[in-house]
């Protein structure tokens, strides 16, 4: 049968281990990865591979040794307790394989949870297990994490009370990470709680969160928007040893001030106009870039805009200027506009 992702959700915390099987499939290994973590940490529990409660079986070993599945359903352990037969990185080469150990499975056999990669809809494994009345099939996809799937990992970690301006901040760097390095930083968040009662703030989810892998390029662009034309030179200088090209730079120079017009022409004013730009803004620049929209205001904001289209123009004309130190005067220059009252 399938599983849709809100029954995934609540199923992989609280499994049946009446069930003969699930098959865990998408395009990304790291989301599938957790996902079967979680659903078998919850069938066999936190001793159960340390019981021999779990049989790990490479799918490349099946192809050599058909056998190793429907032994491994059937074989009891020392311990008692739900059992898993654990399948990574099966194909349809092995599907025959799988499609006779379930054949065969009884009540008291070993659960078989199987991953996979990006499988065909109409693949003999995925039928398998969408077809099959004791089984489930959950495609796992690249989209962002739900707020129940947030709310889970947060309860994992044992953080019980967020604000709802963390909860927002929270969700916008879920969008942002893969999602084990969310997972992390979720981990993180509750052993920064651990021993305090007061609800997660913003500033809490500040001090846990990962350093912005484009922290360099977001320092130009604060410095720029800010007025401070001194802090500018250093810092192009890192991005360009670091093979930054002029025209990027422009382009995300472009892209921060449309922003910044965006939220100051919004009719609810800068802090909400900040809000509804999409995609969202990093949690960690929303308050500055509200400042600079209020200080910019719209006219200026405007001007900022002409003088980098007409950059972006010089960039790719054919002149023999050299670029860098191009990009370098237009930033100064709106540094210094920004800086005027």
């Amino acid at each position: 049968m399938k599983l849709a992702t809100r029954d995934a959700l609540k199923y992989f915390a609280k499994p049946d281990p009446g069930r003969a099987g699930v098959l865990i499939f998408g395009p990304d290994a790291m989301r599938v990865a957790l996902k079967r973590q979680e659903l078998i940490a919850s069938l066999i529990g936190p001793q159960g591979e340390e019981e021999m409660r779990l049989t790990r079986l490479p799918a490349s070993d099946l192809r050599k040794d058909p056998a190793l599945l429907s032994d491994a359903i059937k074989s009891q352990g020392f311990f008692p307790g739900p059992r898993v037969a654990f399948v990574e990185d099966a194909t349809e080469t092995v599907a025959p394989v799988i499609t006779t150990a379930l054949s065969d499975w009884q009540d008291g056999d070993a659960q078989v949870i199987v991953t996979a990669g990006n499988l065909k809809p109409r693949g003999a494994l995925r039928k398998l297990f969408e077809t099959h009345p004791n089984a489930f099939a959950v495609g796992i996809y690249d989209d962002p994490p739900t707020r129940d799937e947030i709310e889970v990992d947060l309860k994992r970690a044992g953080v019980a009370d967020v604000q709802p301006e963390a909860m927002r901040d929270l969700t916008g760097l879920s969008q942002e990470l893969d999602p084990g390095d969310f997972r992390q930083t979720v981990e993180k968040l509750g052993l920064y709680k651990l021993g305090d009662a007061t609800p997660v703030t913003p500033d809490d989810v500040l001090a846990v969160a990962p350093a912005s892998t484009e922290a360099e390029l977001d320092d130009l662009l604060h410095a720029v928007a800010e007025g401070r034309s001194g802090e500018i030179g250093p810092v192009l200088a890192r991005l360009q040893a670091q093979g930054v090209q002029a025209v990027g730079l422009c382009i995300g120079a472009t892209r921060h001030f449309r922003a910044l017009h965006a939220a100051s022409a919004d009719p609810g004013g800068p802090a909400q106009g900040i809000n509804r730009l999409r995609p969202p803004v990093h949690f960690k620049s929303r308050d500055r870039m509200v400042r600079q929209a209020q200080n910019w205001g719209v006219r200026r904001l405007e001007q900022a805009l002409q003088v980098l289209i007409d950059t972006d123009l010089t960039l790719r004309s054919s002149q023999k200027a050299p670029v860098m130190a191009v990009m370098e005067r237009t930033l100064i220059r709106l540094a210094m506009l920004g800086g005027k009252k």
